[in-house]
């Protein structure tokens, strides 16, 4: 019989590399039905230069290499596991539910690889693991992503939109009983390399793009991506802006600054596109603190776009994650068919005990 609370840790590796999200999670189902949720400790452990450099370029390895890089991430990720539960004396959990990192992901080519999803996690963290959540939605003919709107709908009703801003743009939203989401444009995982390369991890606040210039034919090229035509469900990886993203860049006359800010205004105009006006939009990520692109789309559109409290904006993946392996641990529903475009709903994870 399903119980009514848990305890669970979230781990959460996104594309932009900040680093791995780790966050203590309690979730509670009423009789009615509806889920609610605390959260307790949570840290972010950036990721070691080196560590950064082998997922950049783990998308070319070999499959020797990759095996390698599974197996030694595996190990990394189990050690951060265990220290944070250990530092911060979390015990008797129900399970560590874990994203892993993404290292490909080709849903056309029924290709995904989330590497840190091996059995031994289990051992570390001397709890059970709740991982690889991906594969069986791609196997179904799906996007495998995005996976996060299920979160959505059960803890976060009250808003029209929630979007997050992470390495990429991600959105959902209820459109007549029916959970729409996908994935609308590149954001960390652009803005920081350009921002690496004026000498900082990041454009703080969006300020350095706000001091720069718009480059119009590069905007309008930007904006020209084949992608932004496509209908949902669609998602992005590395292997889209290594392909469609990064050329443009490297051909563009305009300063690093003036790309970071066309850059900046092109990921502002295409969130626009993705809300009605006058609707509550909830925004959680990284991304959430650039506060001169969220006023960009509010130049666009009238929107009201809610920051929540810090927690939130920064673990909220790693909270649904969290959720999602509950959903698992349930044998309920975890993946939507309407998100993804799989052959039908199902209840995603695999358990290694």
């Amino acid at each position: 019989m399903n119980k009514k609370q848990y305890k669970v840790v979230g781990v959460m590796s996104g594309t932009s590399l900040d680093g791995v999200d780790l966050a203590e999670c309690f979730f509670e189902i009423s009789n009615s039905g509806n889920w609610s949720f605390t959260m307790g400790k949570a840290t972010t452990i950036p990721y070691p230069e080196s560590w950064k450099m082998r997922l950049q370029e783990g998308i070319h390895f070999s499959k020797g290499r990759l095996q390698s890089l599974n197996k030694e991430y595996t190990q990394y990720l189990g050690r951060l596991i265990k220290d944070f539960m250990t530092e911060n004396e979390i015990e008797d959990v129900d399970a560590v539910c874990s994203h892993g990192h993404t290292i490909l992901h080709q849903p056309e080519k029924g290709i995904t690889l989330q590497i840190g999803n091996l059995p031994e996690i289990s051992k570390y963290a001397e709890a059970k693991l709740i991982c690889d959540f991906r594969v069986q939605d791609v196997a179904l003919g799906g996007q495998g992503a995005p996976l996060v709107p299920i979160g959505d709908r059960l803890l976060f009703q009250e808003y029209d939109y929630c979007l997050n801003l992470g390495g990429f743009a991600n959105v959902s939203s209820e459109v007549n009983g029916v959970r729409i989401a996908y994935d609308i444009c590149p954001v960390n995982i652009v803005l920081n390399p350009l921002a690496e390369q004026m000498g900082y991890p990041f454009d703080k606040g969006g300020k350095l793009a706000a001091s720069g210039s718009l480059d119009a034919s590069l905007f309008q090229a930007l904006n020209g991506l084949a992608f932004y035509n496509q209908s949902p469900p669609k998602s992005l990886g590395l292997e889209w802006v290594q392909k469609e993203v990064f050329p443009l860049l490297k051909i563009s006359k305009a300063s690093i600054q003036d790309q970071l800010h066309t850059v900046t205004e092109h990921i502002a105009f295409q969130l626009s596109n993705a809300f009605s006006e006058g609707a509550r939009v909830l925004v959680t990520g990284g991304g959430a603190y650039n506060t001169y692109l969220l006023e960009r789309v509010r130049h666009y559109t009238h929107v009201n776009l809610v920051v929540p409290e810090a927690a939130l904006v920064e673990y909220k993946e790693a909270l649904i994650f969290a959720l999602l392996g509950v959903c698992r641990l349930r044998s309920e529903v975890n993946c939507l068919a309407s998100v993804t475009g799989a052959s039908r709903d199902h209840c995603s994870g695999m358990i290694f005990e």
